[in-house]
């Protein structure tokens, strides 16, 4: 039986704002496990990017819970969410945020020092397909070339989970296939969780199961019998 890495219960978001209340996400529950390639989809203003940044520690539920491996996150304790961030989580986000003053190399190390265990930087470098970009500074590389950066960043830091926000958002199709692709393949290779949102229907087809998000609820979760290879997937 798969291990249950992480579980949601009952998880609601308000945001006030002045005299309005927000409600993100109205009572959201589930389970992700090990290993396991979660597409999350949905339209805009869904409550897919709260979700997201609630399930990594960027943000804390008005209510419910997260458990990570069967110990529940405490939304009042940011030191030990900031650890659990650090440990645990790693991030890919529609903008690349790179440090512009390091080179394409010097990024992808500076998240390997955040962890005990860590990627090989110029290996990552490698799978990319940017090994010839080491010295390249972040204005110097194309958007394609700046978000393989940016997934390697990422991977460096060898995360148990990796939370992916739009990741082929400001992407052609090709460069989205290959960004796919490498998301895919730290999931199947390393035996790492990865959860993706998107409103891209087509990108579901590469998913384990698929959540299917609308108006802060998750309205069905439908499991995917064969997952189809990224460079398989018909834009």
């Amino acid at each position: 039986m798969q291990k249950i890495l992480l579980k949601a219960e009952d998880l609601v978001k308000d945001y006030v704002l002045g005299e309005v209340t927000v409600n993100a996400l109205k009572g959201v529950s589930f389970e992700i496990g090990e290993a396991e390639l979660i597409v999350v989809l949905g339209p805009s203003g869904s409550g897919k990017s709260t979700m997201l940044n609630i399930l990594g520690g960027i943000e804390t539920a008005t209510s419910g819970s997260i458990l990570y491996d069967g110990r529940p996150l405490d939304w009042e304790d940011q030191d030990a969410l900031a650890l659990y961030r650090r440990k645990h989580i790693g991030f890919v986000f529609q903008f690349y945020n790179l440090l512009p003053g390091l080179t394409a190399l010097e990024n992808i190390q500076l998240s390997g020092e955040l962890t005990d265990h860590p990627l090989d930087a110029k290996k990552l470098l490698e799978e990319v397909g940017l090994a010839d970009r080491a010295s390249h500074f972040p204005n110097r590389l194309s958007g394609g070339e700046q978000q393989r950066i940016a997934i390697a960043r990422a991977l460096c830091k060898n995360p148990d989970i990796l939370l992916c926000d739009e990741p082929t958002g400001a992407l052609d199709s090709r460069t989205g296939v290959q960004v796919l692709k490498l998301l895919h393949d730290f999931c199947r290779k390393y035996k790492k969780t990865v959860v993706l949102i998107t409103h891209n229907q087509s990108i579901a087809q590469i998913s384990d199961r698929t959540f299917f998000v609308r108006d802060g609820r998750i309205e069905r979760i439908e499991k995917n019998p064969e997952p189809m290879d990224p460079e398989k997937v018909a834009w």
